[in-house]
Order: structure tokens, then sequence, then C-alpha cells
């Protein structure tokens, strides 16, 4: 055990001469010898590399084959290579983007409950001005206005059957704006399906291959069929995420509107109803009495 202690530090210590008198070695070469290694053609590169020891420096041939940039690919390329189906992904993809952008816009808060119109249409129905509050209804489309306006045609029925009208247009509106967020749940359904039909695609052009050569197919011959199924399931899935997370997000966001809509609508017509009760508690007794 101590002797082979010993031999490993006399080991170590002797090493640095080693590499000392190495690199000596090298630096007194004849410069010559490099010659031939430069004239090698234009196939070959040089590199420098430099040893801590001493400082040393030495040159390195490369093969400019390992150093030679690979040639990049585009998305339309890689769009191209995974066929029809892949290109079929692609626009559902710009469909999809489109589709986030538009309803970005149109399911805004100020948009479609806007706190200004609510106080107008409060103060209207409040001074029984319900010719002037439909007037403006008519005049700003909204989700707010069409839920108030549909309560305002029930006003001579009374306020439980505007009531009933709030709730009912509020559920039509609702309704209506997600149509569009439906998109999204079709796009998100359908994508990974056309991703899975280029996979099944994929894999039968290189069964077929193998069938083809009877067997004696290498991995270069179904390099394509396999790269076809890969490509489109993974374009299938890049699309298919963002559309299901975008179609919960939205409808989410519709029916926090709509109920926001249908507080604000009921809050317009909180003036009318408090006229209202004392008027049908005066007819109920009216009635008892008789």
């Amino acid at each position: 055990m101590r002797l082979s202690v010993a031999m490993a530090l006399i080991a170590i210590i002797a090493l640095p001469g080693e590499l000392t008198a190495q690199s000596e070695r090298n630096t007194n070469r004849p410069s010559s010898t490099a010659a031939p290694d430069a004239e090698k053609g234009d196939g070959d590169m040089q590199r420098v590399v430099s040893t801590p020891e001493n400082g040393t420096s030495a040159t390195v041939g490369l093969d400019t084959a390992e150093t030679r940039e690979r040639p990049s690919r585009q998305i339309w390329d890689l769009v191209k290579a995974s066929g029809g189906i892949g290109v079929l992904i692609f626009l559902l993809s710009i469909a999809l983007v489109a589709l986030i952008i538009e309803n970005l816009f149109r399911l805004r808060r100020g948009l479609l409950v806007p706190l200004d119109l609510v106080e107008e249409l409060e103060s209207c129905v409040e001074r029984n001005h319900f010719d002037k509050a439909e007037e403006r209804c008519r005049s700003r489309r909204c989700l707010l206005s069409s839920v108030v306006l549909t309560g305002l045609r029930e006003i001579p029925f009374g306020y439980p059957a505007v009531e009933k009208s709030l709730e009912d247009a509020a559920s039509e509106q609702s309704a209506s704006l997600m149509r569009k967020v439906e998109y999204f749940s079709l796009i998100g359904n359908v994508a990974p399906m056309l991703g899975l039909l280029g996979t099944v695609y994929g894999l039968v052009l290189a069964f077929r291959r193998v069938a083809e050569s009877q067997g004696s197919a290498v991995a270069a011959d179904l390099a394509d069929g396999i790269y076809l199924a890969l490509m489109t399931t993974v374009m299938g899935l890049i699309v298919s995420i963002p559309a299901l997370s975008a179609y919960a997000i939205f409808r989410g966001r519709i029916e926090k509107l709509s109920a926001e809509a249908a507080l604000a609508a009921e809050r317009v017509f909180l003036p009318y109803k408090r006229a209202w009760m004392p008027r049908v508690m005066e007819e109920t007794v009216r009635s008892h009495d008789s």
C-alpha cells in the first residue's frame, strides 16, 4: 500500500517535467514538417491549441466536413416536407391566430358592458323616459344594450315580465357570443386528428418501402415516411394545445361578461322595480278590502 502511494507521488512529481520536455521537443521540431499539412488542400483547416503548462501552441488540422454549417430549414420547408396534411394543419394555425386576435378585440368589458351606458340608461328609467332609453340602446349596440332593450319592451306587463326577459336575453346573447368561440374547439379537435392521419400515412409509406425492397430496406429508405409521421403529429399538437386553451379562456370570459351584463341590466331597471312594488302592494290591499 505504501509502495503504491510512493510510486503515485513520484509519477505526479515527474509529470510536469515530462510535459515540459515534450513541449520543448515539439517547439524545436523543424517548421518544414508543418508545410505538407498546410498544403493538403482546400478541404482542410488548421486550429491553434494552447497548452496551459508552458503557453506553447500547436496546429491541429480539421476537416471542413466537420465544421461546415448545416443548412437552416425554414418553417415553410418543414411544412412542405410534411405533405398536404401538414399544409392543412398550417392553414388551421393561421385561422387560429386570426380568431385569437379577433376575440381579444371583441370580448372586452368596455365594449360589451360600458359603465357610462349603464349610468345613462339608469337615469332614463328613473325619470320614466323609456322611449329615450330605447333609442339610446338602438344607437349603441352591445351586449348590455341588447339585454336592456328586451326588458324595455316588457315594461307594460310589469316587472316580473321584465326580469324574465332580461334572463332570457342574457342567455341568448351569451350563446351568440359563443358561436365564434366554438371554432377554437373545432380546430383543437380537428388538428390532432389530421396529425394522426399524417402519422398513419407516414407509417404506411415506410412499410411500403419495406415491402417493395422485400425486407432489405435500410434506415435511409424509411426516413421519409417516419419523418412525415412524426412531423404531422407534432404540428397537430402544436395547433391543438393553444386552440383548446383559448377555447377555455374565452368561454369563461363570455360567461363572466354575460353575468355582468345581466347584473347591470337589473341595476338599470332597479328604479322601475322600486316604483312598481308599491303599486302592486296597493292593488293587493285593495283587492283584499273589496
